[in-house]
């Protein structure tokens, strides 16, 4: 059996404090592509996330979870992170006393194989590369990540670690969440610029104005804790006039 080269879900289920919040659903995203999966509130798209980057209040029931052919399940964060997924949070947690540039050099370091460090200098050369890229003052390297910041600084800060940490597959969790039209085209930018044949990406959206920035190569209906429809980019301009109500009445 041939290995898929990307995020493989198949069948699975998830149940978070006693109740089934995933529910039989399969996707499929391949690196080098951008995948989005839109659904109304409650459907279980942060649910499906934090699973996937397993969080200990998600458990998996049963069902497929692999990236790159290797599973996800039961796996520690530590390790789904080693493997080559990244999870950007809708909410951004802060971690006091922890610069900025000294978390994703950590994290960094954590990846290495052989045990060795990350070069110093080579490591912050690329850093301001990046902080360039997305606006962000190299004065920002030495805050202790999140305390502080805005919503839209959040976000970036982010996407700076989903570029330095070049993952295989990144999951953003409503990045656009609490965006001005400023912010969201300079996180929209950070993500393209990761686009490769090496890297491939799930967003999880409400609205079309993300995809208008982030032109997805395929857009997926959740609906009930499952995956109901899957169309081109133009499937999300038919969900932001007409809704979710056909899926209701179908459910």
């Amino acid at each position: 059996m041939s290995v898929f080269n990307g995020l493989l879900i198949e069948d699975l289920v998830v149940e978070v404090a006693g109740k089934k919040v995933v529910d039989g659903l399969s996707l499929r995203v391949p690196k080098g592509e951008v995948h989005a999966v839109m659904g109304p509130n409650g459907t279980g798209k942060s649910s499906l996330s934090k699973a996937l980057a397993g969080s200990s209040e998600y458990r998996i029931l049963s069902g497929r979870a692999e990236l790159d052919g290797v599973s996800l399940v039961g796996l520690a964060p530590e390790e789904i992170s080693k493997e080559g997924l990244f999870l950007a949070f809708q909410y951004p947690v802060d971690i006091p006393g922890v610069s900025i540039a000294n978390f994703i050099r950590a994290c960094l370091n954590a990846r290495q194989k052989d045990g060795t460090e990350i070069s110093v200098p080579d490591f912050y050369k690329e850093l301001y590369s990046r902080m360039a890229e997305l606006g962000m003052d190299k004065s920002f390297s030495s805050r202790p990540v999140n305390v502080g910041f805005s919503g839209g600084e959040k976000k970036r800060c982010d996407i700076l670690q989903m570029l330095m940490l070049r993952p295989k597959i990144a999951i953003l969790d409503e990045t656009d969440s609490g965006l001005d039209i400023d912010a969201l085209r300079v996180v929209s930018n950070g993500v393209n610029a990761a686009r490769s044949p090496d890297f491939g990406a799930l967003l999880i959206t409400h609205y079309q104005r993300l995809l208008d920035h982030i032109r997805p190569d395929k857009v997926h209906v959740m609906y009930g804790g499952k995956i109901v429809e899957t169309g081109g980019a133009g499937l999300a301009l038919e969900l932001e006039k007409s809704g979710y109500e056909r899926f209701k009445t179908n459910g």
